[in-house]
């Protein structure tokens, strides 16, 4: 039986939490599981002291080494991958794995913490299309 039925909200078979109310539960010991690709959680990433960064990619090959006894809340750019991986781990018995709603861009629209690297930045017209920017030469 699940430890957090009290929290959040079910949307769809999935439940779901809020920035804010990820950004409280990592206070207490919840761990953010960023599955954005690497090119796209190096720009800006959440500023919490426990994150797993595992992207969607690989999650099926290294989802069992996630711990079975912690609050995992999964996060990505705006919530569509991170909703298909809680989904994931729900269909191989994990009862503690939660979406945030929103993903990074609700997080930093309500002023919660993040790391920027401008080195880093990406481009693309909407979030479904983003990709790392390319760096161009200036000609002198």
């Amino acid at each position: 039986m699940s430890t957090w039925t009290n929290i959040g909200f079910a949307s769809h078979g999935v439940r779901n939490l809020t920035p804010k109310e990820t950004f409280k539960l990592c206070g207490e010991g919840a761990i953010i599981v960023d599955v954005r690709e690497s090119y796209l959680n190096n720009f800006k990433m959440f500023n919490v002291g426990n994150v797993i960064y595992l992207p969607y990619s690989e999650l099926a090959g290294s989802y069992s080494d996630l711990p079975g006894d912690k609050l995992l809340i999964f996060a990505d750019a705006v919530g569509l991958r991170s909703r298909e991986s809680v989904l994931f781990m729900n269909e191989h018995g994990y009862d503690n794995a939660f979406n945030m709603a929103g993903g990074i861009v609700d997080w930093e629209r309500d002023g919660l913490p993040l790391t920027t690297d401008i080195n880093n930045r990406l481009s693309g017209s909407c979030m479904c299309q983003l990709r790392a920017r390319e760096n161009k030469k200036i000609k002198p």
